[in-house]
């Protein structure tokens, strides 16, 4: 793990980059990397997330400020402007069942080759997927989903980049933190290494490749 700024961390993730973003309507979404994200300009981002939060917070952000090209998400009920976007064609969104979203991003964190769901059996949701008959039920076969970079909120780190993450703020972060090629962890308090007890940490130092430093 290295500490980083938060300017050098931002300016690592390209144009057209796919990124996975923590949070829940905005709890548990590093904050400060998408206002950066959005003042570094950045464009043609497909964001795998819950969702896109509302206007003016979180991934709501980034939306407004058109850096999303495709967002992979599980709802978009409360960003009438995320809607509008779609609506008009200028932004794809791919809408995924909560529950097999985040298996998905799971089974890529834990290198698996896919989940079976009944979800979506005999709806849209079937298009173009293989179907797998089990015990007499046929089931989806949902393929891994992966992302480019993972965008973290934790509570603590320690000097190693062990995470801790503050109540209902943990959400999809320790899953995102296991299915993308590099990690930015954006933290609220850094500790000395012994200061989290082993059991605490959800988040293990080995996943993590960036912890901002705080100015």
């Amino acid at each position: 793990m290295k500490t980083i700024t938060l300017r050098d961390a931002v300016a690592m993730i390209p144009d057209g980059a796919s990124v996975m973003v923590g949070g829940f309507m905005g709890v548990g979404t590093p904050d400060r990397v998408v206002d950066e994200l959005v003042r570094q300009g950045r464009r043609e981002l497909t964001v795998i997330a819950n969702d896109t939060a509302m206007p003016g917070r979180g991934i709501g952000k980034l939306i407004a400020a058109g850096a999303v090209r495709k967002a992979v998400v599980s709802h978009i009920g409360l960003n009438p402007e995320t809607q509008r976007k779609m609506m008009a064609g200028e932004l794809t969104v791919d809408l995924v069942p909560q529950g097999t979203l985040i298996e998905r991003i799971r089974a890529a964190g834990h290198g698996l080759g896919g989940v079976l769901t009944a979800t979506g059996v005999g709806t849209l949701v079937e298009e173009g997927k293989r179907k797998i008959e089990v015990d007499g039920v046929e089931y989806l076969l949902e393929t891994p989903l992966r992302a480019d970079f993972a965008l973290v909120e934790a509570f603590l780190s320690d000097y190693l980049g062990n995470l801790v993450y503050a109540l209902t703020a943990r959400n999809f972060n320790p899953v995102i933190a296991m299915a993308a090629e590099t990690v930015i962890a954006d933290v609220a308090h850094i500790v000395p290494v012994g200061m989290i007890p082993p059991d605490h940490v959800v988040t293990p130092a080995v996943l993590v490749d960036y912890v901002i430093a705080h100015a």
